[in-house]
This record gives C-alpha cells, structure tokens and sequence, in this order.
C-alpha cells in the first residue's frame, strides 16, 4: 500500500465525524468460520488456537520499530468467553507504537457488517492510556495509520472505506464490549480484520480481547 492509499483511508474517517513485521501465529481458526448466510461470518474466543492471525506492530519516525517491545499471544490470564484471550503487552517508554492481530474472512452475501469484541483493561482511568483499534476492510493495515483516528468510528461516517474504530481503553476495569458496524459501497472478495491497542500513556500495559465476532447485517 502506497501513502497516497493510507491518507485517503484515514481521511475520509475523519470527514465522518512504517511497517512491523507480521508474525504467524500457531492454533487453529478458519476465516469464515461461521454459521452460514444467516449466521456470523466469523466468531473468534481463541479457545483451539490462532491458525490464521498475523501480527504485526508499527511506531513513528522518532523511534525505530526494533527499540519498541510489544507482544501479542494466546493467553488463559483473562478471558471474557471460554478460557482463552489474545493478550497485548505493549511498552510506552516512546509515547508511541502499535500492536496488531490480523485474520483473513470471506464477506458471504453480505452488503454490510457488525464487528463486536471485548476488551479487557485492569484498571479505570479518566485518562486516556491506551486506544484500542480497529479495521475491516479489503486490506490488512501496513501502519498506525490505516486504523481511525482517535475517537472515530465507521458506524457513524456514511461511505467509509473501511470500518472500524479507535476508542479508549480504560473506560471501566475488567472487560467492555466494542462495536461497529460498516456499509461499504461495494463488498470487497476478501476481508481483513484487524486488532489491536496503541500507545498514549507513558506505561507499559497489559490488555486482553476476546469474543470477536462479525455478522452481516
């Protein structure tokens, strides 16, 4: 993806209202692993393994990709829905960065989509400390840039180009449920959802997401 593709994306998000280097996750989820065209489209709890995610991770031109610590993999500390979750460690020594997981999915018959998911964050804070992100669309994000910008959310911008969100961590301790949805002007062969936290607080923190979901509308 060229910059002139990242700037129309995330420009037309904000209307409405550097790459890290993917890493193969072992398990077991089948993209489109649903209930069929009246069903979701995809239902993750990462409860038999991550087959089918990527991670990946990015951070500004002050500081270069290596020197930013960040982690993301399966984890039984906390877990909204079985036993299981994704857990992302990312440090904030840089004031920066962002982690990601990446899965693959087949849109179906579908012409629009809800994503929910949990969240989980140990503690409440009037300040924002971390963001979480969000994406659905025809391309896997290269960088911070192809998530919204903060406070965004595609439910509330007609004719975006990709849905998803960038909304606070921290609202409340332990888990909260996230959520949007997207109509795209044409349905796309192949989606990419995408996951993740990025830094605003100087502190390293932990966060849990578990119980993604997808559904048409």
């Amino acid at each position: 993806m060229n910059d002139d593709t990242r700037l129309s994306r995330r420009d037309a998000l904000k209307a409405g209202t550097a790459v890290g280097l993917g890493a193969a996750l072992a398990g077991c989820t089948l993209p489109g692993n649903g209930d069929g065209a009246d069903g979701p489209l995809l239902t993750e709890s990462f409860e038999e393994g991550l087959d089918g995610w990527e991670t990946a991770a990015h951070i500004g031109p002050e500081a270069e990709l290596s020197d930013f610590e960040w982690a993301i993999e399966r984890s039984e500390t906390q877990a909204a829905d079985g036993d299981w979750s994704l857990e992302v460690f990312t440090e904030g020594d840089h004031d920066d960065g962002t982690a990601w997981a990446t899965t693959e999915l087949s849109p179906g018959d579908a012409d629009s989509f809800q994503v929910t998911f949990q969240a989980w964050s140990q503690s409440e804070s009037f300040n924002t400390l971390r963001n979480v992100v969000a994406s659905l669309g025809p391309e896997a994000p290269e960088g911070e840039n192809d998530f919204p910008d903060p406070g965004q959310n595609s439910t509330n911008v007609d004719g975006a180009p990709y849905g998803g969100l960038r909304e606070p961590l921290h609202l409340a301790e332990g888990w909260r449920e996230y959520r949007f949805t997207w109509e795209p002007a044409s349905v796309p062969e192949t989606l990419f959802l995408s996951l993740g936290v990025t830094v605003v607080w100087e502190a390293d923190a932990t966060h849990y997401l578990d119980s993604v979901r997808v559904e048409p509308l």
